[in-house]
């Protein structure tokens, strides 16, 4: 399916994911919402012990990893001292979390709420209202845990990095542009729906990356781990929520979603270098908003390389060639 990982999940799901993409289960059935459901107590991070924060940050570690920064072979970049290079990594961080929090609190827990509202008719029944109530939970928890971290680097860092010195995520930014343009109701419902799946799905591998780097902040990378956890469900839940309310919709009202889809794909994976451009007049860097300049391109802007699930998604609802997304500069896994 491309939207899940099976790294500590229960077997049984896999098999009603496996059917479900081998024809065997109707996908308009609730068996992948009742397992996930069903799951929760075992799976989800706000079930656990929560992190001691301040034993997994080690100062001469960076916060952030060098392997995603569409400058990091930029000669500019190179020159740094170390010093300057540490200081535009701890904002990287502050604003990962930032975009994280933002996201989770202004758009996927609002579609999540849109659908227990009875937003969507094709989108009803008490087992998808207690999964999607389990991940709003999730969504707040996650929020708390990525200010926990933000907060603990200011700590030990000694430095304030407040995140009002930031600009409003790119992904957020655009998605209240399209909300506020919308002049129909259903199109505002629709486009936090879009911008929540690509969202929800997206975010996984982006984790992903911070969880497995070795050389960062163990604060940062086990935050990652313990928030992808959650995100690789969160994923189905998302794929089955457009899966089926794709088909309810008139051609109009369609090819608004894929519209939106395709903004919120290309918002949601693209570098934010209006945020770069910030953090490099607050870290002081010279030349460094030439530098970035000089890295705008498709395939050094992207901030992760598996595509796979949403490439998936979009073939599964037969809507990929609506999708003007240029796939020959990313990676698809399956």
């Amino acid at each position: 399916m491309g939207v899940i990982k099976r790294d500590g999940y229960d077997e049984a799901l896999f098999e009603d994911l496996a059917a479900i993409n081998d024809g065997g289960v109707d996908a308009t059935e609730s068996a992948v919402i009742r397992r996930l459901a069903g799951n929760w107590h075992r799976r989800a991070s706000v079930k656990r012990d929560e992190l001691r924060l301040e034993d997994l940050y080690e100062l001469d570690r960076p916060d952030y990893p060098e392997s995603i920064l569409p400058f990091r072979a930029h000669p500019t970049w190179l020159a740094l001292d170390p010093a300057q290079r540490s200081d535009v990594l701890t904002w990287a961080i502050i604003a990962f979390n930032r975009k994280t929090i933002v996201t989770e609190e202004a758009i996927a827990n609002p579609a999540f709420g849109l659908v227990i509202s009875g937003e969507f008719p094709a989108l009803s029944g008490d087992e998808l209202e207690t999964c999607l109530t389990q991940a709003m939970v999730d969504e707040q928890y996650h929020t708390l845990m990525h200010m926990n971290a933000s907060a603990v680097t200011r700590k030990l860092r000694g430095r304030p990095y407040p995140d009002n010195a930031l600009p409003l995520p790119l992904h957020s930014r655009r998605h209240q542009e399209l909300w506020e343009g919308s002049v129909e109701r259903w199109q505002r419902s629709l486009t936090t729906l879009a911008f929540a799946t690509i969202a929800e799905i997206g975010i996984g591998p982006y984790l992903d990356t911070i969880a497995d780097d070795p050389d960062i902040q163990p604060v940062h990378s086990a935050t990652a781990r313990l928030h992808a956890r959650d995100e690789y469900c969160h994923s189905a839940i998302a794929a089955e929520l457009a899966k089926k309310v794709y088909p309810s919709l008139d051609p109009a009202q369609q090819r608004f979603f894929t519209r939106s889809a395709f903004e919120a794909l290309t918002a949601y994976t693209t570098a934010d270098y209006g945020t770069w451009e910030r953090i490099m007049d607050l870290a002081g860097v010279a030349g460094g908003r030439s530098m970035l300049e000089d890295c705008k391109s498709p395939g050094r802007s992207r901030l992760f390389s598996d595509f796979g699930g949403i490439h998936s998604l979009f073939s599964e609802m037969g809507v990929l060639e609506e999708i003007d997304f240029d796939w020959s500069v990313v990676q698809i896994h399956r």
